[in-house]
């Protein structure tokens, strides 16, 4: 009886939507101008275009006729089991598409009708949450697996076989995922429940499902004009102040902050709801979605490409060898062609991640680009070599896109959901090798995720009396996150600036890290400052052997190595440690785990002063080179009347390094004024290179000058820079030019000293002919300008 009741809704379904079908268009309520492409499937991703496109491939093509021979082995392999599950149906569709082979359909119908009269496709523990969950991330599996394979294999289907696939995809999957997570009357979740990735997964999976069945439920273009709609919110969510959770996405460079395989997995379902909608429907367009020009840069700019498989920064819940090729696949498929994502995919290509897609599954295989498009590829990406993520809290600084270069990464962002309690940490890649890491991350289900990883003592930060971040946080989110700033990138110098004193707060008054990067030195520098005395820990965590070596703690991983020295804070006697180490400073052996092997004991280092203070600054250098080449910078500490600094040289070069005590929060109301060997300035960080042999003294002298929060410099009767707001700024002399990076606040004018009024500039790489003033032998340097 039921199924005649089936058959009867089955024919009159059909005949009422007959004159519609046959103009190729879907009439729905609500969803009237939804117009078909085609009525025959399948439309979804294995097009008879695309089927054709891939047999012309194969022909032509010795890579796609590999790949293609792999997938059909792998989907013989498949249709020789006795029921696979649904994973299996992308394969054996895309294999009856290609060959026409019944056994492939055949196989393909027992899998759909087994999946379609389960009892549910949900885990029963998610039906004991109150209010109960109908719908996870398994439903939106299973949504995608049985709507691909009904669309590959629905013309080998009887009419009874529809009618049962659809109502059990509807009953199954759609339907608990509306309900779930878009409709009004039953709707139990939000845009940002379980962090973000969550609610693309499953609300635009149950979107490829309703594609599937437009035949069968009327309903299905209502869905999925619903869907439509809310994937612009999705997009456009900027967070929750009340329920201290971030935005979606970085407004302005895409990425989200759940880490790269998180949104490598979020990006995919959505890209491929809107290529199933752009093979579908001839009309109407998918919405204008202005982050999509910038996911495939996002991905490129947190990977580092080396000589063996692709690397990514691994902040959070992330996997270090994690990848979006399958998101950047996607994007190309859609339209997005920019040469530098063919840079990407040759970078993951060699190896097949489970997050990444290339030739060797039926969806890369079916939309991977063409050997032609390759041709293309660039040898390095067209980007900037560093980036900054402000809504994240993420920055990359890197000496260059070539393989096995360095690349130093940092975070100070949103502690939540797949977010650690890391603000303020960094990772260090070098020469292939990823020596400073990120502790990562185990099962969510072992004990040792939320004791250890997620925590604070896990990744490279300062700690006080042992607490940074409040372990809380990892679950309820804080209402005060970390950010990066002001980055600034002038090829031999670099530097970000980290404010991670919000999720520390409830132990530090102040907690600033900065970053500068001169040359083969990166110094780290930490200003802290607690509500009372007690003991400050620097936490290093490396992947290598790690040994002292005098001032030095160096960290060798084959033959790669970089040495870590600290040179500050200010000196106490302490027994037991070298003559030449920095006197109050202990090295302290602490026990971690390893990444994805919580019951591996690893060990990292603490540099704790000896004394046990309120206030302090750490200056920690990182010497690349690591002690194994010739020319290793030569470090000398600087100190003075309220200063404290660094002498580097290196190259030919000597470069001074001022850090302004006062300018920690230490004065309040009165500039922040003092004179470091004979310079006198307000900046917080000062920084002035000069050649071996020149004279330090004279101004003129001077090759390049770094200055951060600053509004002046002048030694003697010269003036250097002349700003009535504190800027950030590098400016550096090559040859005849002068090449300038300038930011603070909205509107700036800053006189800047320069050799002649002849001289080129370059402002914020934008060339100019700034006003010069003879008397002063300066420019006048102006935000915004013309």
């Amino acid at each position: 009886m039921e199924f005649m009741k089936r058959m009867m809704r089955q024919s009159i379904l059909m005949l009422l939507l007959l004159p519609s079908l046959c103009l190729g268009r879907f009439t729905a309520r609500a969803a009237d101008d939804l117009v078909l492409r085609t009525n025959v499937h399948p439309y979804l991703l294995f097009t008879p275009q695309k089927i054709a496109r891939l047999k012309d491939r194969i022909q032509a093509q010795p890579a796609f006729a590999q790949a293609w021979s792999e997938v059909l082995s792998n989907a013989n392999r498949l249709e020789a089991q006795y029921l696979p599950n649904s994973d299996a149906l992308e394969t054996l569709g895309l294999a009856y598409c290609m060959t026409g082979d019944k056994h492939f359909a055949e196989k393909s119908r027992e899998i759909l009708l087994h999946e379609c009269q389960k009892s549910g496709w949900t885990d029963p523990q998610m039906l004991r949450r109150d209010p109960p969950w109908h719908s996870a991330l398994d439903t939106a599996g299973n949504c995608f697996n049985v709507a691909v394979g009904f669309d590959c294999v629905y013309n080998c289907l009887s009419a009874a076989d529809r009618i049962t696939i659809a109502d059990g995809l509807v009953k199954l999957g759609i339907r608990p995922t509306l309900d779930d997570w878009i409709s009004g009357d039953k709707r139990i979740h939000s845009l940002d429940t379980m962090g973000h990735n969550w609610w693309s997964a499953c609300v635009f999976m149950a979107g490829f499902g309703a594609m599937a069945v437009l035949n069968e439920e009327p309903q299905a273009g209502e869905w999925l004009q619903q869907i439509n709609e809310g994937s612009v919110e999705w997009f456009n969510y900027t967070g929750s102040d009340l329920e201290t959770k971030p935005r979606t996405f970085d407004s302005s460079a895409g990425g989200l902050y759940e880490s790269v395989n998180y949104d490598a997995f979020a990006m995919s379902e959505y890209l491929l709801f809107r290529l199933a909608w752009e093979n579908s429907f001839g009309s109407p367009q998918p919405p204008e979605i202005p982050v999509l020009d910038k996911m495939g840069d996002y991905f490129i700019n947190v990977c580092y490409p080396n000589s063996g498989p692709l690397m990514s920064l691994n902040f959070g819940d992330g996997s270090l060898h994690a990848n979006g090729s399958r998101a950047v696949v996607l994007l190309w498929a859609l339209g997005y062609h920019e040469p530098r994502y063919l840079w990407y995919l040759k970078q993951t290509e060699s190896v097949q991640f489970r997050e990444g897609v290339n030739r060797s599954n039926p969806l890369g295989l079916v939309y991977y680009p063409d050997e032609k498009d390759f041709a293309a590829t660039p040898a390095v990406p067209d980007l900037p070599p560093s980036a900054i993520f402000k809504d994240m809290g993420w920055a990359m600084l890197r000496s260059s896109w070539q393989s096995n270069s360095t690349l130093l990464a940092m975070k100070s962002g949103f502690t939540w959901n797949h977010s650690h309690a890391d603000a303020g940490s960094f990772i260090l890649f070098h020469d292939g090798k990823n020596l400073l890491i990120d502790s990562g991350n185990c099962s969510y289900s072992r004990p040792e995720y939320d004791e250890y990883y997620r925590q604070s003592h896990a990744h490279n930060v300062v700690l006080f009396n042992g607490q940074a971040e409040n372990s809380d946080d990892t679950y309820y989110g804080s209402q005060f996150p970390g950010s990066v700033s002001q980055l600034l990138d002038a090829g031999d110098l670099k530097y970000v600036m980290a404010d991670v004193t919000g999720p520390t707060s409830h132990v530090f008054v102040r907690n600033f890290r900065h970053f500068l990067w001169i040359g083969n030195v990166i110094l780290v520098i930490d200003d802290v400052k607690s509500f009372e005395p007690g003991q400050f820990s620097w936490l290093l965590h490396y992947d290598g052997e790690a040994k002292r070596n005098g001032l030095d703690l160096g960290v060798t991983q084959g033959d790669v190595s970089v040495d870590i020295r600290p040179l500050f804070p200010e000196p106490f006697p302490d027994a037991g440690l070298p003559a030449d180490y920095p006197e109050d400073m202990r090295l302290v052996a602490m026990t971690g785990l390893a990444d994805h092997a919580p019951d591996t004991k690893t060990t990292f280092y603490a540099f704790e002063p000896s004394e046990l203070t309120r206030q302090t600054s750490f200056i920690t250098a990182i010497l690349l080179d690591g002690g194994t080449n010739q020319g290793l910078p030569q470090l000398e500490r600087l100190k003075g009347t309220n200063y404290i600094g660094v002498r580097i040289r290196q190259s030919g070069m000597t470069t001074d390094v001022y850090l302004n005590m006062l300018a920690q929060g230490r004065i309040r109301h009165r500039n922040a004024c003092i004179t470091a060997n004979g310079w006198e300035t307000d900046a917080y960080l000062t920084a002035i290179t000069f050649p071996d042999g020149s004279d330090m003294t004279d101004p003129d002298a001077a090759t390049r000058y770094f200055i951060a929060d600053g509004s002046y410099l002048r030694r003697d009767d010269k003036l250097v820079l002349d700003s009535l707001s504190k800027v950030f700024l590098t400016a550096t002399k090559q040859c005849d030019k002068l090449y300038v990076l300038l930011q603070g606040q909205p509107i700036i004018h800053a006189h800047l000293r320069v050799g002649s009024e002849s001289a080129e500039v370059s402002l914020n790489r934008e060339n100019l002919k700034p006003l010069y003033n003879s008397s002063t032998r300066s420019i006048l340097l102006s935000l915004p300008h013309d």
